[in-house]
């Protein structure tokens, strides 16, 4: 199945597996275009929106039935597309603000939080979602929506939820005029302890995000 039907016109719009598969594709499309880096000002709301629209396909998917696959082996889907690319340039565009602090289990007790980026974070979700939209593509559709529900369990749906939180707190912040405090040099290769961890993004926050969102300058 190529690009050009994707979406066509015979293909039910009310049909469960169309309407992921539009919101994946979405998601897809917004992050890859955020990341050239042409509109810096808007790319964390943007994100936020996209992000928050992925999480309601993660979450129909997280509450429907079990999907099982036609086969009993994964169709090979061929090579991976690099994303390498696509991760550096998300991390020049939220340099700022791409380290946060994150609690990988919250039901785990006494869990510390470690260090996370939203670049890493994106381009983890969207590496998931690519190798089931060359399923979809190819007319496996049962097949893409089993590695969707799944990866979502297992990965994509805690990692995106993550990237959420991250970027709602940078809005959030911003919007209520309170500068995040500086990192003094603490990076996602170091360990936190029982430390919070803190991004260093106070008046560059409100220089490059502050604007687009309405936010008097922060002085």
């Amino acid at each position: 199945m190529s690009d050009a039907t994707l979406h066509m016109t015979d293909r039910n719009p009310d049909d469960f597996s169309v309407q992921i598969a539009d919101q994946v594709e979405s998601f897809l499309v917004a992050v890859t275009e955020v990341a050239k880096g042409d509109e810096p000002d808007s790319a964390v709301p943007f994100l936020l929106l996209e992000v928050s629209q992925l999480l309601l396909a993660g979450g129909r998917l997280g509450a429907h039935e079990d999907i099982l696959p036609d086969e009993r082996y994964e169709p090979d889907p061929g090579p991976e597309a690099d994303v390498d690319e696509l991760r550096e340039n998300l991390a020049r565009l939220l340099e700022p603000v791409d380290v946060y602090s994150e609690v990988f289990d919250p039901y785990e007790p006494r869990t510390a939080p470690v260090p996370a980026r939203i670049s890493d974070d994106l381009t983890d979700v969207i590496s998931d979602l690519r190798h089931g939209m060359v399923h979809y593509r190819a007319g496996r559709t049962t097949e893409a929506l089993w590695w969707w529900q799944f990866s979502y369990f297992s990965n994509w749906g805690s990692t995106a939820s993550a990237a959420l939180r991250a970027l709602q707190s940078v809005v959030a912040h911003v919007r209520l005029n309170q500068p995040l405090a500086a990192l003094d040099g603490l990076d996602t290769d170091q360990g936190m302890g029982d430390d919070t961890l803190e991004i260093e993004a106070g008046r560059v926050m409100a220089e490059e995000i502050g604007t687009p969102l309405g936010m008097r300058s922060v002085t």
